[in-house]
């Protein structure tokens, strides 16, 4: 009788891209960090989208909204990245904390640190970014350096609003 095709498991597959496996490895593992860090900072800014109360709760709730809405994109399109270079995209939220330059955030703070810690975060995905579009420029793979060269100007611009509110 024929396995059911429902349960196959995804595994790393052959790809002839011009990019030699070692260096996809290497990218999908810089990926897989990216997005875990991408998932945890996803999870602040939902934190903040929720809890923020003040004189800029319209304008800290909008902002927050549309920055979760972008990373949840970004997040998707960084996954499926690594599953077209050839290996398994992360799973699970234990793994990508581990995975991630991004502290979870564990309990509730004022308005202004917890927009001064979203600027931080944001910084700190913009270096982490930068490093992965340094990554893949050395081995070529210019539609990973583009994608990544994309995502370290959003994170640029939103740790900028961020900052000029608590300005």
């Amino acid at each position: 009788m024929a396995q059911s095709s429902m349960q196959n498991i995804a595994r790393e597959f052959p790809v002839k891209s011009g990019v030699d496996r070692k260096d996809r490895k290497k990218l999908a593992q810089m990926l897989t960090k990216i997005v875990g860090s991408s998932h945890v900072l996803y999870a602040k800014i939902r934190g903040v989208h929720w809890n923020v109360v003040g004189p800029a709760f319209y304008s800290l709730h909008k902002m927050t909204e549309e920055q979760y809405e972008d990373l949840n994109t970004a997040i998707d399109d960084m996954a499926e990245r690594i599953r077209a270079i050839g290996f398994s995209a992360p799973t699970g939220l234990a793994t990508m904390m581990e995975d991630s330059i991004i502290t979870d955030q564990t309990s509730l703070i004022n308005a202004n640190d917890m927009v001064q810690e979203l600027v931080e975060d944001h910084e700190k995905m913009a270096c982490l970014l930068r490093d992965g579009v340094g990554a893949a420029d050395e081995v070529d793979d210019v539609k990973t350096a583009d994608m990544l060269t994309e995502r370290v100007g959003v994170h640029e611009e939103a740790a900028w609003m961020l900052r000029a509110i608590i300005s």
